[in-house]
């Protein structure tokens, strides 16, 4: 019988995960090695001992009413993007309201998680943690690992041959960027164009003498303003929507996203997007279409080779005086602290079965939160995630046994490998994923049966957006306030907008 657990990282997940632990009765410990929450959303002008932060611009590419933990909306004050410091400010609150910090331990690090001798009957880990050099044993039943996917730069200098032997500017990683002020007057090419790489080429454009950002796939770009002003996760991430794309053909569903997409601007005369592309990406980004029409922004294909002072891209063109290479590459996930036999079971997240739990291991009590790339808000699914465990760990829900749970990884894996700069093809439908842990946590909400005894609810859980606030509305954990937060969703979405009313008859919300 699971009662204590290790919660590794004091970011979304391991605050979810608390709070999970505590619904469920459990004992959770969390062990953060920096000295406050947060986790990536942090923001630190140092490089404090690797830990990856936001840089200091960061604003949400999700609105607050899709992205906020189930029971807990964001404040109706709050705007519906949020800065990262408002949104650490909303942690703040939430683990105050749920008094998650006394479960908290700060500046300790873990340094290895392994199976105890007699793991096959007991299930339990030993984990050994440091704080000020001194180290530290301890027994527990399960373990969360919260550290997310945004863990170690990935930076495939191999692949550009000349950047470490002849040029003689600079490079670094993003993870290393704060904010404009180093690339004041400088020339710079800007590696990689997903959302970091579109946000820092617009940011640096302001300052920068040029930019230029080389794109290797095809890359749509979408902005967070939608119909008539609305948040676009708001109008687009609907169950209505979602059925849409399952009834229709494929081909047909990608043929109206992509007019969709040009709806805005034309994106093969930005160089950005073909609708022939069977590879690519979208990103968030209002301002780049901008920066590419004015040219304070220029767009090029994939890097060739550097040379002393220079970038040869693979169309044959040259750009002259580089003084700085950024490359917005992204990140991999290792887990160093696990045993070898333990982390040998997966070797990424599509091995994990439903993106959590490797399948092979003899007992269910290690779990992996967060490491999942959805089409919406990763914050929702990763609370999703942690309410299921919590509730396998304290037995009330049950995983299929080890042969139904490897076909599940087997069916769902891609058939070739991708680097991790591609995962962004490997996303999954925010609605679809959430969904299907729901389900498993018997906390997924009936539209069906809610349209027979609450019609004014179940239509505007169909045709609204899907708000997290609909995953408590049945089950273990229901909220009494879901239905009213569920109702007055657009009221917090317009309130901080109401600033300076103006008398408009014609006007309808």
């Amino acid at each position: 019988m699971v009662q204590r657990v290790a919660v590794i990282g004091a970011g979304v997940g391991g605050l979810a995960s608390i709070k999970c632990c505590l619904d469920e009765g459990l004992e959770p410990t969390c062990f953060e090695r920096s000295e406050d929450i947060g986790g990536l959303w942090r923001y630190t002008d140092s490089m404090d001992g690797g830990r990856v932060s936001v840089y200091r611009s960061v604003i949400t590419n999700t609105s607050k009413e899709m992205s906020c933990f189930s029971d807990f909306p964001c404040p109706e004050d709050f705007p519906s993007f949020l800065p990262h410091g408002l949104l650490l400010e909303y942690f703040r609150m939430y683990a105050r309201h749920f008094n998650l910090l006394q479960h908290i331990h700060f500046k300790m690090t873990v340094l290895s998680v392994k199976k105890r001798p007699n793991f096959t009957t007991s299930g339990q880990w030993e984990v050994v943690t440091e704080t000020d050099g001194v180290r530290e044993s301890h027994i527990f039943d399960a373990v969360m690992v919260c550290t997310g996917h945004y863990q170690e730069p990935y930076l495939p200098l191999a692949s550009f041959p000349g950047i470490d032997t002849r040029f003689k500017g600079q490079y670094l990683h993003s993870q290393e960027y704060k904010d404009v002020e180093a690339f004041r007057g400088k020339r710079v090419v800007v590696v990689g164009i997903g959302n970091t790489g579109g946000d820092l080429a617009v940011e640096l454009s302001h300052v920068a003498a040029k930019v230029f950002l080389s794109a290797r796939s095809s890359t749509w770009v979408f902005s967070r303003i939608s119909d008539h002003g609305f948040p676009f996760d708001m109008v687009g991430t609907t169950r209505f929507n979602h059925f849409l794309d399952w009834l229709l053909p494929s081909a047909l569903s990608r043929r109206i996203r992509f007019r969709k997409f040009n709806s805005w601007f034309n994106h093969a005369n930005y160089g950005l997007a073909s609708t022939k592309s069977s590879k690519f990406k979208v990103i968030i980004n209002e301002e780049l279409p901008f920066c590419l029409l004015s040219g304070t922004v220029v767009l090029k294909p994939n890097v060739k080779e550097f040379t002393e002072s220079s970038a040869v891209f693979e169309d044959g063109t040259t750009e002259e005086n580089i003084d700085v290479v950024l490359f917005a590459t992204g990140y991999i996930f290792s887990f160093p602290f696990l045993e070898e036999s333990v982390r040998s079971l997966f070797d990424d997240n599509r091995c994990l079965y439903k993106r959590i739990f490797p399948p092979q291991l003899e007992k269910p009590t290690l779990a992996i939160i967060g490491l999942v790339q959805l089409t919406g808000s990763v914050m929702v699914g990763t609370e999703m995630q942690a309410r299921w465990v919590a509730g396998i760990f304290a037995g009330w829900n049950k995983l299929p046994p080890t042969s139904r749970m490897m076909a599940d990884v087997l069916k769902k894996k891609p058939p070739v490998k991708r680097n991790p700069s591609e995962r962004e093809n490997l996303k999954m439908s925010f609605i679809s994923y959430t969904d299907e842990i729901a389900s498993c946590a018997g906390v997924k909400p009936n539209v069906l049966r809610l349209l027979l005894t609450d019609p004014r609810l179940a239509l505007t859980i169909f045709f609204g957006p899907c708000t997290p606030y609909q995953y408590r509305l049945v089950g273990r954990g229901k909220w009494s306030g879901a239905r009213d937060a569920i109702l007055t969703q657009w009221e917090r979405t317009l309130k901080p907008l109401r600033t300076r009313v103006v008398d408009d008859s014609s006007s309808s919300s």
